[in-house]
């Protein structure tokens, strides 16, 4: 809109825009998800072998993610990275609960029995498990939403979508699920017409019985016809798919599920000698524990991975006092050197910044350039490193510091923030100079400033009281002059058409442009006669002590009295500002990282302050992202402890016993096994998302164990034997526990793998939550038998007489509901 009213010789570019980097992170979030629920429902085909199972399941996605919407418009949820996020996470969990039904479903149907009661009992049986499973799942994340601190701004969106995309997939689980796979094989019949009722008698009324018709229309068209075509129209599309790509995805989905078989059939054979030895099998357990819980210490700690966003700014301070002139023919020797290098698709600069009143002092003056540098399109971490060693070993003037920094999408302070406190402002000066020297020489910091580092040319003026009194003067007079001559009085007022302009009275520029000038300044006149008294006239002489002070000479024997007789003038520097924390004055000195996680760099300025005392009477403390990781690391082990104790408590209501939850528990640390290898494996330190994958996981690994737990009671509670109970569970419920699981992991692989922008915040929590699975799942096969088989001390006495006491309280009340109901008096039948 600008362009067609700008001249003919002025181009207009975009040199900032964030909204670039956003796009491209929602997209690739977006993709991630995608890609993630393709993924799965191919995991799902290669299992099952079956389209029209394939196909209910895969309902399960879209039902379950586009009604999340819904939820998210209600408490205004926006559609941002990790609300988005947290629905690609959601990809590869919204379809463990109908995997489970469906796989129950049609192990029934394998059993021979009816397609309808297979529906019917097969949800059943698994409803309590999938209840509780979910349940568990949603009161992990639910506590997300009141956690404090950067993990709480930044992770409510993505608990909140969640939280609902599971509740959603757990009603679509319990009622569409069954629903379709109950039309299998029988869908023309089922499609086929009720009983025709006796249609009630039309009104008399012309219009009336017209719009009684229409509304039966209406009515038929919407709940009957539209319904029935729907149903036809994925029923065709489902068995087309079958048809077209069946053959082809079975093929593929042998070499996938070959694997499994063989590994299955290894597991059935080794289980029965694992119940043999339990102590063998917890012990390797609580070894594994036990190394990942030393490798912990060697992972680091950091608040936030840094986000490369494809641009950055330098700031370059060059000495306080540097003409404005200068420091623009630096930035702009600068920005043509480097305006054609590799990877830089943009460089502007703006010499002598923070003009504002609200400008900071040490980021603002005529001696400070900004550059801001805009990377080609795909640029990643390694071209962002090249260009910023280039862009500073280019800066050759020892006289100038150099920063560099990523624009801020996040209100974070800087990485370190060392507070040197005191009161003395020269001891506050020289420790935070020293400190910032002692960080310079270490290659773990970079870009390290210091509040107390450089200030501002300043011209003082200390009065000599006992010169002044000499000559009868008064320091108050003598300032008051000075200031009007320096900085000007307004003297008077003129009008010019309707503005009022000030007419400021002070000194002429060339009497004032220098430190001797300010020296030779005429502060006024004493009567008297003899030389003019100047810093080389004893005071006193040729009677000027007699005189008065007067603003201009009455007389030719007035003297007049410059500002070096009564005070010394001297030039130097002083501080840009003075920072203040209750009340005391601190220096503070930041750096960014160069390299290495924020725990590791907080030691090594505690272990530099500890060799190198910096100055008498001042003290240190570290500050900026540490402080904050402090609270969130707090409030989020407190979120982590929650966490586990709500998923407790939904298991022990949903399984009635507290033992039960207590065995499916030993799952979690399985878990941390998994996830603390996974962040070593791949480099990447503890941070608060990993936390956040952690608090995840304790939601997530529950599942395996609670529906195998389940399968083994109702197999008690039928009169199986305990062993052969938990043989028989463990052959059942493997397949749907692995496909749970591989979906799942497929699902959080795309986000792990860290391609494209904002990768860096959703690849650690990914692979935390892949490598805990993985592992958990593995281990939960075999220890969670294990605990189960050595702490279950009720016999099968007791399993049979509850299984057949809640099964004679289903019969009477089908018997009850069967009865026919009594006819009221005075009425009809019912």
């Amino acid at each position: 809109k600008l362009r067609p009213g700008l001249p003919v010789d002025t181009r207009l570019s975009t040199i900032e825009d964030q909204s670039v980097f956003i796009e491209n992170a929602l997209h690739e979030v977006k993709v991630d998800a995608l890609i993630g629920g393709l993924l799965a429902i191919l995991v799902i085909f290669f299992f099952l072998g079956d389209a029209w199972s394939t196909f209910i399941i895969s309902l399960s996605l879209p039902v379950s993610l586009i009604a999340t919407f819904f939820f998210m418009d209600q408490l205004h949820l926006s559609l941002n990275v990790m609300s988005l996020g947290g629905l690609a996470l959601a990809t590869g969990m919204v379809v463990d609960d109908s995997i489970v039904v469906l796989e129950n479903i049609a192990r029934l149907r394998e059993k021979g029995v009816g397609i309808h009661a297979a529906a019917v009992r097969g949800t059943a049986e698994v409803g309590m498990a999938v209840t509780a499973s979910t349940l568990t799942t949603v009161a992990v994340f639910f506590p997300l939403v009141f956690v404090q601190g950067v993990a709480g701004q930044l992770f409510r969106d993505q608990a909140l979508t969640i939280t609902f995309a599971m509740l959603v997939s757990l009603a679509v689980a319990m009622t569409l699920i069954p629903m379709l796979a109950s039309l299998k094989g029988q869908a023309p019949r089922a499609w086929q017409e009720a009983p025709a009722r006796a249609p009630r008698p039309l009104p008399r009324n012309r219009v009336a019985r017209f719009l009684v018709r229409g509304g039966r229309a209406l009515a038929e068209g919407l709940f009957q016809v539209c319904p029935r075509a729907i149903g036809w129209l994925l029923a065709l599309g489902a068995r087309t798919f079958g048809k077209a790509l069946g053959r082809g995805l079975r093929f593929g989905g042998r070499g996938v599920t070959a694997p499994y078989e063989r590994a299955a059939a290894f597991y059935h054979r080794s289980l029965p000698r694992l119940l043999a030895h339990p102590w063998r099998v917890l012990g390797f357990a609580a070894a594994a524990f036990a190394g990942a819980l030393a490798l912990v210490p060697t992972l680091g700690l950091d608040l936030i991975p840094q986000l490369a966003q494809g641009r950055f700014d330098m700031t370059v301070t060059l000495p306080p006092g540097t003409p404005l002139a200068e420091t623009d023919r630096l930035a702009e020797s600068i920005a043509r050197r480097h305006a054609v290098d590799p990877g830089i698709a943009s460089i502007y600069g703006v010499a002598g910044t923070g003009t504002r009143l609200d400008a900071s002092p040490t980021d603002s003056g005529e001696n400070i350039a900004r550059l801001s540098i805009a990377l080609a399109e795909g640029a990643g971490k390694s071209t962002e490193a090249t260009v910023i060693a280039r862009l500073r070993e280019d800066l050759d003037r020892p006289d100038a510091g150099v920063k560099f920094a990523r624009p801020a999408l996040f209100s974070f302070s800087a990485p370190l923030e060392i507070e040197v406190r005191g009161y003395d402002l020269d001891a506050l000066a020289a420790g935070g100079q020293r400190l910032a020297a002692l960080m310079k020489a270490s290659r773990r910091f970079a870009d390290v400033k210091s509040t107390v580092e450089s200030g501002y040319p300043e011209v003082r003026v200390h009065f000599d009281q006992d010169r002044a009194a000499a000559l009868g003067l008064t320091t108050r007079d003598v300032a008051d002059r000075l200031v009007r001559k320096v900085k000007g009085e307004v003297a008077t007022r003129y009008d010019f058409r309707d503005r009022k302009i000030d007419v400021l009275v002070r000194a002429r520029a060339a009497d004032r442009g220098s430190v001797d000038d300010l020296r030779n300044l005429i502060v006024g006149y004493v009567a008297g006669a003899g030389a003019a008294v100047d810093g080389s006239a004893r005071p006193g002489t040729g009677g000027a002590s007699a005189g008065r002070l007067r603003d201009s000479a009455e007389s030719a024997s007035d003297i007049p009295v410059r500002l070096s007789a009564v005070a010394d003038v001297i030039a130097g520097e002083g501080p840009g500002e003075i920072h203040r924390i209750s009340q005391e004055r601190v220096a503070i000195v930041s750096a960014n990282l160069a390299h290495g996680d924020l725990a590791s760099a907080i030691a090594e300025v505690e272990g530099i302050v500890a060799r190198h005392p910096l100055a008498a009477g001042v003290k240190v403390h570290v500050g900026g992202q540490s402080e904050e990781l402090h609270d969130s690391v707090n409030s989020l082990l407190f979120a982590l402890g929650l966490a586990i104790f709500l998923v407790y408590l939904v298991m022990a209501s949903q399984f009635e016993s507290l033992l039960h939850p207590f065995v499916i528990m030993f799952s979690i640390p399985l878990a941390a096994v998994g996830a603390i290898l996974a962040l070593k494996l791949s480099g990447s330190p503890i941070s608060v998302v990993v936390f956040i994958g952690l608090i995840m996981l304790v939601g997530i690994v529950v599942k395996n164990a609670i529906v195998l737990i389940d399968r083994v009671n109702q197999l008690r509670e039928a009169g199986t034997p305990k062993h052969a109970a938990i043989m028989q569970a463990a052959e059942s419920r493997l397949r749907p526990i692995v496909m749970t699981t591989l979906c799942t992991l497929i699902g959080f692989a795309p986000l792990a793998i860290g391609i494209g922008d904002g990768a860096e915040v959703r690849a650690p929590m990914a692979l935390t939550v892949i490598g805990g699975l993985a592992v958990s799942t593995l281990l939960t096969l075999v220890v969670v038998p294990v605990v189960y088989d050595l702490l279950d001390r009720r016999g099968d006495a007791w399993y049979a007489a509850r299984g057949h006491a809640a099964e004679g309280g289903t019969r009477a009340v089908a018997e009850s509901h069967g009865r026919e109901s009594p006819v009221p008096a005075g009425g009809a039948s019912q």
